[in-house]
This record gives structure tokens, sequence and C-alpha cells, in this order.
């Protein structure tokens, strides 16, 4: 078999949202396991690639520790010729991303903040433009076009798309816009290489999840499928958190997901990375590596209340899973219930009581916020996340700190 048929081997992988916090806690140590486990597939597989698609921050303003994550892992992944090449998502900061991309290309590392960067010169670049590079790679079996496309917001891409006030028109524009700039891009094609596709977008028929920051806040929205260009091999997608495909798509075209799952609504799912293996000119073989790394989240129903709660904690049960727990019972839970169950169990993160049918009726009448005052909704906000009820001294301390000339918080340490 020779070396093209041999097929150039990529990693795909997104939405690390390193400095993400499950409630209070940081997740420092699973997002290490996972750095650790990419690290360690991309050495085992032989991948000559590694495509980052996006959202590898959880905040534009991320933690010191996350931004010592994010160098460690870049300088573990590009060795031995192996490239890297990261793109912006919604969650990152552009400039702020890239701001090592100089130096970073020197060690076969690109990465692209905004849609339409150049990417730096570096070693194995054959080729470069406005949003696309033609890369190759000591031992590599051919040489790899990549059309890269970071988060596209109307704000990122400094257009505005349309002055109509109708969102279906506007929502037309932008796909139009997205479709435009990989037809533009679909100039770099190349028949001898592997053609290759990098963005991080929504596209219509996605099952999205609660961590997810909607793509239509800021003037964003999705696209269609057809938008990615014919002779593409693959397009690796950021964005969404659950491993899927995209229907409808004339290539392998997928999500690869997180690597931990970071809201209860992805309880259960299967986190991974995608293992591609390409050829010029024919369509890409792919397979999904399942990852191991991170405490698993898990849902608990209590029909029996309280002491059920108690008897769970006491024997273990899903003692390493990250919890979102419900308690049917007649009543709130006191504060002292809800610290034992905290104390007994500190990876319950959120906790809410069931009501009986005639008292959840009650509170399912939507009342009118605007018309409370904020020491009531600061109550109810309480009592929907914990089960319990604050206490008056919590109530006084959150409306000082509310209060206009409130110090502000150092948003580098918030969740």
């Amino acid at each position: 078999m020779s070396q093209v048929e041999r097929g150039l081997r990529i990693l795909h992988t997104s939405d690390w949202h390193l400095g993400k916090c499950i409630g209070p806690h940081r997740r420092w140590d699973e997002q290490e396991q996972f750095i650790d486990e990419i690290a360690w597939l991309a050495e085992d597989e032989g991948i000559h690639l590694v495509l980052v698609a996006g959202d590898v921050f959880d905040t534009e303003n991320p933690p010191a520790r996350a931004e010592e994550l994010y160098f460690e892992a870049l300088s573990r992944l590009a060795v031995n010729g192996r490239r890297v090449v990261v793109i912006a998502g919604n969650h990152d900061q552009p400039e702020r991303l890239a701001a090592a991309a100089p130096l970073a290309s020197r060690q076969g590392v690109h990465i692209l903040g905004r849609p339409g960067d150049v990417p730096p010169a570096g070693p194995g670049v054959l080729e470069r433009g406005p949003a696309h590079m033609v890369l190759q790679g000591p031992g590599w079996p051919c040489p790899a076009v990549l059309l890269a496309l970071p988060y596209p917001s109307e704000a990122r891409l400094g257009e505005l798309l349309s002055d109509s006030p109708e969102e279906a028109d506007r929502q037309a524009a932008y796909a139009e816009r997205v479709a435009a700039a990989f037809r533009l891009l679909s100039g770099a094609i190349r028949p001898e290489a592997v053609n290759l596709a990098v963005s991080h977008l929504y596209v219509r028929g996605g099952h999205t999840s609660d961590s997810e920051r909607h793509l239509s806040l800021g003037g964003a929205y999705g696209v269609d499928a057809g938008a990615f260009p014919p002779g593409l091999q693959y397009t690796a997608l950021g964005h969404l958190h659950r491993p899927q495909g995209v229907p409808g798509a004339a290539m392998p075209c997928r999500y690869s997901g997180s690597p931990l799952a970071y809201s209860f609504s992805e309880a259960g799912q299967a986190k991974g990375v995608v293992v591609v293996e390409a050829v010029p000119g024919r369509e890409a073989g792919w397979r999904v590596i399942p990852l191991n790394s991170g405490r698993p989240l898990v849902c608990w129903r209590a029909a029996g209340g309280y002491d059920e709660v108690l008897r769970w904690c006491e024997a273990g049960r899903d003692r390493r899973a990250w919890i979102d727990l419900e308690v049917c019972a007649p009543a709130p839970l006191t504060r002292e219930q809800v610290e034992t169950l905290r104390g007994l169990r500190p990876g319950i993160i959120d906790i809410r009581v069931a009501l009986p049918e005639q008292e959840a009726a009650a509170a399912a009448e939507s009342p009118d916020y605007t018309a409370l005052p904020l020491d009531e909704l600061f109550t109810l906000f309480y009592r929907h996340q914990t089960g319990g009820e604050p206490g008056e001294e919590l109530v006084q301390l959150f409306l000082e700190l509310a209060s206009p000339g409130a110090e502000e918080v150092d948003r580098d340490e918030t969740c």
C-alpha cells in the first residue's frame, strides 16, 4: 500500500470550555484528564493533524489556569511533525485566543481568531491566505488544504448583513453570507490534497443541549448543510456538545461534541473525538473514539422524599458523579436538610423540590416578576436552585451586592 493510500490521519475535537464550572465547582482535574487522553490518542493513532473547532475557553476572559492548560495541550499535541489548527468559537475572545499565533506557528500550531484571518507563516505552511492554508508535515502522505471559518457573527464578520426588521430576512442573509464565504474559500481546494473545512457554527437540524450559548444571540443564526462546498473530504464543526453528524451534507460533516458533559441535559451522552482518515479525491473514513475522562452527570428523582436521598447518599450511590436532584416532598426542604445533603454528597449540584399536585399547580402560575421587589425575586431564585429558603443574612448580602454602589465582581473568578 502506498503512502497516499494509507491516508492522512486527522483528530477532530472541540468545545473544551476550559475553566467552566458545574455549580460552584471548577473542573480542572477532569479537564486535565481529557487533555491527557487526547494527547495519548493522537500519539497512539498516528495522527498527522489535530483540528480544534472552537470554544477552547468558557469565557472571553478565562482564568490563568485555563490558559495554562490550553498552552500545555498545544505543546503536547504539536510534536513529531504533527500540526494543530485552532479556531475561535463564540465563547472565545478572538484576539486573546490568537495572541500567541506568530510564536505558535513556528511550533506547528496555527490559530485563527476571526473570519478572514491570514494564518502566520511557519514550518510546513505551503500556502496561506485569508481563512485558508495548505499544510504539509514530515512523514505526511499528502498535503492538506484547510478552509477555516472561526465563529462568524455579524460583529466578527464586521458587516451588517441585513437591516430588515424581519427575523426570517436576517436569518436568510446570514446563511447566504456564510455560504458565500465558503464559496470564496473553495478556490483553494486542490485535487492532489486532502481538502478539509473547520468552523464553529450551527447547522440546521443539529441537536442542542442546555450548555451551549445560542448562536442566535448577537445576530448569528443557523446555516444549511449545502453551505459547504463540494470537493471537501471532511468538515469538522464545533458548537454542539452532542457528538453527531450533519443531515444532508454532501461529505462527512460532523460535530465532535464536547469532551466532558457540561450540563445535565447531556447526562448519559457518550463523549469522544473523531479520528478521520482521508486520501485525495475520495470520501474520508471516520470513527468516533470514546473518551473516559471526567465524572458522569446523573439525575436523581427521589419519589420517597428526603429520607430516600439520605439512604442513597449513605449507600454511596453514584459516588463519583455530579448530581442533579429532585426530591418529592410536601414542602420545601429546610436549610438544615439542604446543608446535610450537601455535606454528605458534595457532588450534589442542584436540589429541587417537587411539591404535591395542588402546590405544584399553584407554583406553576407565572407571577408578574417585574412587580416583585428584588429580595422576593432572589428568594424565588434561591428556592428554585436549592429547594430551601435563604437566610435573612444571605438576602441582605445579595441586596448589598446588587446595589448600584456595590463593587464589581472579578469576572475572572466567577463561574
